[in-house]
């Protein structure tokens, strides 16, 4: 995961603090004095995989290196209603401030490491991987990718820059197959690059025309049933690494990881997930 970075993950909690507390949390600065020291618990109140422990403490250093955070439970754990993820002392203002900040990241992203952890019990014994994608909350993408390799998932690329999957779009409007591909090796050689390419696939002819190119790294199936793709992968035979994508669920990702592919990747992780119910309450 080499998106979390500790200057990466700073830079997105400040952005969000400045996002939500602006010029001043007001209502807490006009209420509750500067001297007053209190203690704050993450009380579970659903069922599900807990996630953003270790970024929720990496929250409250950021708004007070002061506070101190006790985890009783860390990330990847299944919990239950009434279960208790950590406590915080410190600050009442500070505790206050940080908050929200880490129960929107908490909530999120708990929810995406359950329903990640869902989807891979049901492939675990097939070999396959489970991939995310870039459907993502913009500027809440690290939270997410973090949430799911938290569940067992495997990141894709974080961005556009990491990795070239040349998709429907890029070949039609390269003129095809071949054209894409050969001008994407024109252009990594040219510009000094060293990144994997990975092609989208529609049919057992796009298959045969990305096998008789070659000279790439992985070979996208998608939205084939999972008999043309079982096909495809058959006509590929491990020369490329494959990737089964398109509308994949819960109800059908075992179907699809018994065709013999490498990966899945499934865009619902991060955009169909349910929150879990989380607070933070003095005690």
């Amino acid at each position: 995961m080499n998106f979390l970075s500790e200057q990466a993950i700073f830079e997105f909690i400040d952005s969000a603090l400045a996002e939500d507390v602006g010029n001043g949390d007001h209502s807490t600065l006009a209420s509750v004095p500067a001297d007053a020291i209190n203690k704050a618990q993450l009380l579970v109140k659903d069922e599900g995989v807990l996630a953003g422990v270790a970024l929720s403490e990496m929250i409250f250093s950021r708004v007070d290196p002061d506070l101190r955070m006790e985890i009783l439970i860390p990330d990847g754990i299944r919990v239950k209603p009434k279960d208790v993820a950590f406590k915080v002392h410190g600050r009442a203002r500070s505790i206050l401030t940080g908050e929200r900040l880490v129960l929107n990241c908490m909530q999120r992203m708990s929810g995406i490491a359950t329903l990640t952890t869902t989807y891979n019990e049901l492939i675990r014994d097939t070999g396959c991987k489970l991939l995310d994608t870039r459907k993502t909350t913009p500027n809440f993408r690290l939270p997410e990718k973090w949430a799911v390799a938290i569940g067992g998932g495997v990141n894709h690329r974080f961005g556009l820059y990491d990795m070239i999957i040349l998709k429907d779009n890029h070949i039609d409007f390269a003129g095809g197959i071949k054209q894409a591909i050969e001008s994407t090796k024109n252009y990594l050689q040219k510009h000094s690059l060293s990144l994997k390419i990975e092609v989208e696939t529609r049919s057992l002819k796009e298959v045969e025309e990305v096998l008789n190119v070659g000279g790439i790294d992985r070979i996208m199936l998608d939205n084939m049933s999972p008999q043309l793709m079982k096909e495809a992968v058959a006509l590929i035979a491990r020369k490329f690494e494959t990737e089964a994508s398109g509308g994949i669920n819960e109800s059908t990702i075992r179907s699809y990881a018994l065709t013999g592919v490498d990966y899945i990747s499934c865009g619902a992780l991060t955009h169909s997930f349910r929150s879990l119910d989380l607070s933070l309450k003095a005690f």
